[in-house]
């Protein structure tokens, strides 16, 4: 990787109004925002061309460039972790991100994660994101499965995120949600913020300095009594915006332990919530889900060097394909 990688983009309306170190936080997760204070301190950040103080506010329309040193952490060790590669080519990859793999190194899960294996698949992949994020072009939460975007180079990176900046890639994911859903299809319309008083959740926050508008469009595919599976197409991408929504709605994602309080499902337990019968010991002890039911299934969008139209595709996971068969079993016994 080269000693200092250059960071160009634009601001985005949604993004006016932001302090400059913390709109260079939300696009570089790879630094901290004291780092990044620094950078910008230390002359290495411009916006339209000049030099700005870290808390300048950023405004739609505006061109902000930044030099970047190598952070302080050194990037991911390489692990032979086998990846299920969706496609392929000179320009960038897709992978289908097992469940219960974290993206990138953080404190706590310093291996096993997206990036080690991604460091030892390849020889050559985009640093636009930081050392720590080699060729990731987006993220998956850890308990999210499902197709994730990786860039070969800087060139195609930007391209890539480009498409996800002007809204254009097209993101639709599989959802298991425990509860009611009261439409069949509707779109959401909420902004999304830090909740007041649990750090590591978002919530419903209009009026609130740090909301942004989140837009999400579902689809219920079938019921079975408080169980559903939806069809879904975020609009935006905001934190946990799709596990917010749903909860918003009435039926949080299925094994969501941060919004539906409970972070797996037995065979046992969905007896007795789908057709009230008295478990076998066996069925009480066997485990069909330990992680929230919501898997980026398919996802469309230009190609970063011909501009063809794609579609890639990743098949619903063995974990989540259990609770569908356990349902459509008891159904059809009834």
């Amino acid at each position: 990787m080269s000693e200092t990688t250059h960071f160009k983009t634009l601001v985005t309306g949604e993004q006016a109004g932001q302090r400059l170190d913390a709109f260079l936080a939300l696009q570089l997760d790879a630094y901290s925002r004291v780092f990044l204070r620094k950078v910008v301190q230390n002359r290495n950040a411009t916006v339209d061309g000049e030099v700005v103080k870290p808390s300048f506010r950023v405004q739609a329309g505006q061109t902000v460039e930044v030099d970047l040193p190598p952070p302080p952490d050194d990037g991911p060790q390489p692990e032979d972790i086998p990846l299920d590669v969706l496609y392929e080519d000179d320009d960038f990859v897709a992978i289908n991100k097992p469940p219960l793999m974290v993206v990138h190194p953080a404190k706590g899960n310093w291996k096993g994660t997206l990036a080690s294996a991604l460091a030892f698949r390849f020889q050559s992949l985009s640093d636009v994101g930081g050392p720590t994020r080699p060729g990731i072009v987006h993220r998956l939460d850890r308990d999210t499965s499902g197709v994730i975007l990786v860039a070969k180079s800087n060139e195609m990176h930007l391209k890539l995120s480009n498409q996800f900046e002007q809204r254009t890639v097209e993101k639709e994911y599989f959802a298991l949600t425990i509860g009611r859903l009261q439409l069949d299809r509707d779109v959401i319309n909420q902004p999304i913020g830090p909740h007041p008083y649990q750090r590591d959740k978002m919530a419903i926050r209009g009026g609130h300095p740090q909301s942004r508008p989140a837009e999400t469009w579902y689809e219920v595919q079938r019921r079975w009594g408080a169980i559903t599976t939806v069809k879904v197409r975020p609009k935006t991408g905001r934190t946990h915006q799709i596990r917010v929504h749903l909860t918003h709605a009435g039926a949080p994602v299925l094994c969501d332990r941060l919004y539906a309080g409970h972070a797996e499902i037995t065979r046992g337990e969905l007896l007795r919530r789908q057709v009230q019968r008295m478990p076998t010991r066996e069925e009480d002890a066997e485990i069909l889900l330990n992680r929230q039911a919501l898997h980026a299934r398919r996802i469309t969008l230009d190609h970063p060097r011909t501009g063809n139209r794609i579609q890639i595709e990743a098949p619903i996971p063995d974990d989540i394909q259990r609770v569908i068969d356990a349902l459509e079993h008891e159904s059809a016994a009834g």
